[in-house]
């Protein structure tokens, strides 16, 4: 990865610690997993959109199915110019800021509320088909974390897509191996993603997740199987932080005091800098 790429993301992950810090609340190791892969999409010109007109029906769609690292997708947002930067200092506060999920109301970017995991690739169908029905040219993007693919109706999703012959769908997973409290070795069994996929008839591929230049390929490669296709972005739960790193504790945790030194040492976070952050929302 660039530089410039590690020390953005680095600085996405950064915001994402100090907002968690003020709101209370956060789901920071799941957010922590997917920046590479929202970066890439929404800084590397691989979404298709206009600023000015988010009410044209040509732009690409992306659905953040993994509604729990919604605070990536929010401080992403919030470098794009798609989200006023206040709505993020107001994080989790009554009336002025977003919540702890994607929600349509939050922002007109914001294609499909989800947190209830398992929605978030049908909806995707629908829109992949519509776009194909509109031709129009336009895809759709849909991230999702790998213990979600548990969720039935992933897989009626998947071969609904597959039937369709949905090649405008693009799917994402997240697949750092941990849910929860635990491996989703330990929950479902084997993940071979890859070949369970293939067996419902996506065309599949495999990237490191944390990437830039891995996933930007991987986008960017025309699709020319008439199907849908699949992207298994291996990461780490947690990257960044070498204390939350592949550890299930930090599903839904903030630091304790303690624990708070080491996320800002390493994150170089300074106390003025969360001092600062909390005073400048009221």
């Amino acid at each position: 990865m660039t530089a410039c790429s590690e020390n953005i993301c680095k600085e996405i992950r950064k915001q994402i610690f100090i907002v968690a810090q003020r709101g209370g609340l956060a789901h920071l190791a799941s957010s922590f997993s997917c920046v590479e892969i929202l970066y890439t999409l929404y800084m590397k010109d691989i979404l298709k959109y206009d600023l000015a007109n988010p009410e044209d029906l040509s732009r690409d769609r992306i659905i953040l199915s993994k509604g729990h690292g919604g605070l990536a997708l929010y401080s992403v947002m919030v470098r794009c110019g798609l989200l006023p930067a206040e709505r993020l200092q107001g994080f989790l506060v009554e009336e002025i800021g977003l919540g702890g999920e994607p929600c349509r109301r939050d922002s007109e970017w914001i294609e499909a509320s989800t947190g209830s995991l398992g929605h978030g690739l049908p909806m995707g169908v629908g829109m992949a088909l519509a776009q194909k029905m509109d031709q129009n040219g336009a895809k759709t993007y849909v991230v999702m974390g790998d213990g979600e693919c548990e969720e039935g109706t992933i897989w009626e999703a998947a071969m609904a897509a597959a039937t369709f012959h949905l090649d405008n769908l693009v799917t994402i997973i997240d697949c750092n191996n941990l849910q929860k409290m635990v491996s989703v070795v330990e929950t479902i069994g084997d993940n071979n993603w890859k070949q369970r996929f293939e067996s419902f008839g996506w065309a599949v591929t495999e990237v490191d997740g944390h990437s830039v230049e891995e996933l930007e390929v991987a986008f960017r490669t025309e699709n020319t199987t008439n199907k849908p296709l699949l992207i298994i972005a291996h990461t780490i739960k947690g990257k960044g932080v070498s204390i939350m790193e592949n550890n299930p504790i930090w599903h839904f945790k903030l630091p304790n005091k303690k624990e708070r030194k080491v996320f800002q040492e390493e994150l170089e976070v300074t106390n003025e800098e969360l001092e600062n952050y909390a005073k400048s929302v009221h």
